[in-house]
């Protein structure tokens, strides 16, 4: 059984907590609408004279803050070698910080209970000079010392199991780390905080202003704190020593969270220097992590070269929104007001812009990095657009190669045939190169294949005579299995049936209309097809799929499987995107490539007999097919 206080009074509404605050502003909306202020500016002077309003916008600016902070965090392309714990963040860390806010939303509650109940404390000010001065000397001579104490108790044994340990269990601090603690602690931060605030008005120096800049400056130290990257010079402390212990470094607060039993303070280290707990380290420590932001970081051995989807998908990127990035992707609808924005940032990356880190996990003490290139899918398809796609891909190639990266697997449409013949034109163009290029297909197509069920005789494919169709058709005519290919070229499917034994090439079947697959019950689609075309099949039938974007699922007699994709081993660490640890076959496939060390390049044409060799290796890494996990 959980301590008192320890839980969330509301955790039970889940993201609906949100309604809680509405009512407060509802009501006192519904109250000035009584109170005959309907006119033109009557929405005006409740924005004036409401400290509802004022509260609400305050939160708003809040959530702002800590999102922003936590954005920065994850900017990788800017924050890599500034970082000072190296981890990514988890799943598991992500889960347990989902509801940060929630001192946000207790704040501003009790905030109007205040006011409500002492209407007259609104009573304020715009602005007030004198109250500026006030709420410092409250905050250094009240609330350091009172929270130093409280933090310092919160580590005792009790305490600490019971409440702090919460706060603590994050590996990686980040803003949103701050406001993961339980309701009693923050119960007590609340008094931190208002100390200063409700006395410097009891003394008649309040104001407005006042009120948003010492909660916006106190958000902003404790978002500093918890950010896990150093942007503090230590060149600062050099030239005025003093400062040291007047300004709260990320390395400062990081050392807390490593070692615990030192560096207790708020803000002001000096608080710790006089109860005898700073840690002797904190500033030589400070020195070498401002010195290593300037070097680069550990070389990865695998790189994963992605590319942005399309405007709405660009929002689900793990420094725009960390946790939606940690879910499966959908549209948002809280996301749509940002839509014209990543469209002007598009737009800002087609002119200039070059490959940049995404994400990275480690697995195996090996480190894996996501790079994308700065193009989205539908430039892929334009013809003007190719010759620079594949500057940025072959440039992404040759950096690896020279950082000394084993290996680079190249996503979706980086290694379309018709761009770049899946990979070959930069291998051919640099047969010196080093760094292993790969598709990851020859693993896709073995997903795709053990999806299939070892009763089924005849398939209807789709984009049949594709990279990844011709390989399915071969290995299937292997098995005995009959396959519809649906193509219109007699050239090329004569071509893919010249591969096939000679045993075998009876099993395979030209055909060049929907209608000849309405008795089969397994299609395999490599090719858009449209709700129409998907009347052919017959009621029952199971839509296998490796086409990009997938197919509606417009049949409600019908099955769909998903894209060919399988969940990463247990041992991944720091893993906190890509849809709950789910990646794309072809991601999985260079995963492989790196883990096994192979030293041939994968591009070009799918090897059919490396096909049972490339799966079999995934599930002894401890890859699992999603179609495995979803029985």
């Amino acid at each position: 059984m959980a301590a008192p206080f320890y839980a969330w009074p509301w955790e039970f509404l889940g993201s609906y907590k949100y309604a809680l605050y509405v009512i407060f502003v509802a009501k006192d909306m519904y109250t000035r609408f009584q109170q005959d202020r309907i006119k033109d500016s009557w929405i005006l002077d409740t924005l004036k004279d409401s400290w509802i309003l004022h509260i609400l916008i305050l939160s708003m600016l809040r959530l702002i803050m800590y999102q922003s902070w936590t954005s920065y965090s994850n900017m990788l392309f800017l924050t890599r070698n500034s970082r000072i714990i190296k981890k990514g963040v988890d799943f598991k860390q992500i889960d347990k910080e989902w509801h940060w806010d929630n001192f946000i939303l207790l704040q501003a509650m009790v905030a109007n209970l205040v006011l409500s109940m002492f209407p007259t404390i609104g009573e304020h000010h715009v602005s007030n000079k004198s109250g500026f001065i006030t709420t410092t000397l409250f905050h250094i001579a009240i609330s350091e010392p009172v929270f130093y104490t409280i933090h310092k108790c919160f580590h005792g044994d009790y305490l600490f199991s019971h409440y702090h340990s919460l706060h603590h269990s994050s590996a990686v601090p980040q803003a949103y780390t701050a406001g993961h603690a339980t309701f009693l602690e923050h119960l007590l931060l609340m008094t931190v905080i208002g100390i200063p605030i409700i006395g410097t008005f009891l003394v008649g120096y309040g104001s407005l202003s006042l009120i948003y800049c010492y909660v916006l400056t106190f958000d902003l130290l404790r978002c500093l704190g918890h950010s896990n990257v150093e942007i503090i010079p230590y060149q600062i402390f050099e030239a005025i020593p003093f400062l040291k212990y007047i300004i709260l470094t990320p390395t400062y607060h990081s050392l807390h969270h490593a070692e615990m039993d030192t560096n207790y303070c708020l803000f002001m280290p000096l608080f710790d220097a006089l109860g005898n707990t700073l840690n002797r380290k904190s500033w030589k420590m400070h020195k070498r992590n401002c010195l290593n932001s300037g070097k680069n970081g550990r070389v990865p051995d695998f790189v994963f070269l992605a590319h942005v989807v399309d405007v709405s998908s660009s929002l689900h990127a793990p420094f725009v929104n960390r946790s939606a990035a940690s879910m499966p992707y959908y549209t948002r609808f809280y996301t749509i007001p940002f839509l014209p924005v990543a469209f002007l940032v598009m737009l800002a990356m087609w002119v200039k812009s070059r490959t940049f880190l995404i994400s990275f996990y480690n697995i195996r003490g090996r480190l894996h990095q996501t790079w994308a290139v700065p193009r989205f899918g539908f430039q892929y398809f334009l013809p003007f657009a190719a010759k620079g796609i594949n500057k940025h891909i072959e440039e992404a190639i040759l950096r690896a190669d020279r950082l000394g990266v084993k290996v680079i697997s190249l996503a979706a449409l980086n290694k379309n045939e018709a761009l770049n013949g899946g990979g070959t034109l930069f291998v051919n163009k640099h047969p010196n190169l080093r760094v292993r290029v790969v598709h990851g297909n020859t693993l896709t197509a073995g997903v795709i294949l053990n999806e299939i069920p070892e009763h089924v005789c005849e398939v209807f494919l789709t984009g049949a005579t594709s990279k990844l169709g011709r390989a399915i058709a071969l290995y299937l005519c292997r098995k005995k299995v009959r396959v519809l290919m649906l193509t219109l070229s007699t050239e090329r499917f004569k071509n893919i049936q010249e591969e096939a034994p000679a045993d075998c090439t009876k099993f395979l079947v030209q055909i060049t209309k929907y209608q000849a697959a309405q008795n089969c019950k397994t299609w395999i689609v490599g090719k858009w097809i449209t709700p129409r075309e998907q009347m052919f099949a017959p009621s029952g039938t199971h839509f296998h799929q490796f086409v990009v974007p997938p197919i509606l699922q417009f049949r409600r007699d019908c099955t769909y499987g998903d894209l060919a994709a399988m969940k990463m081993p247990d041992d991944v660490q720091g893993f906190g995107s890509c849809e709950r640890g789910v990646v794309h076959a072809c991601h999985a496939g260079g995963v492989v490539h790196a883990l096994e060390g192979w030293a041939h390049h994968e591009v070009g044409a799918i090897d059919v007999n490396r096909i049972d060799l490339v799966w079999k290796t995934a599930i002894k890494h401890g890859l699992k097919p999603v179609s495995a996990l979803s029985v």
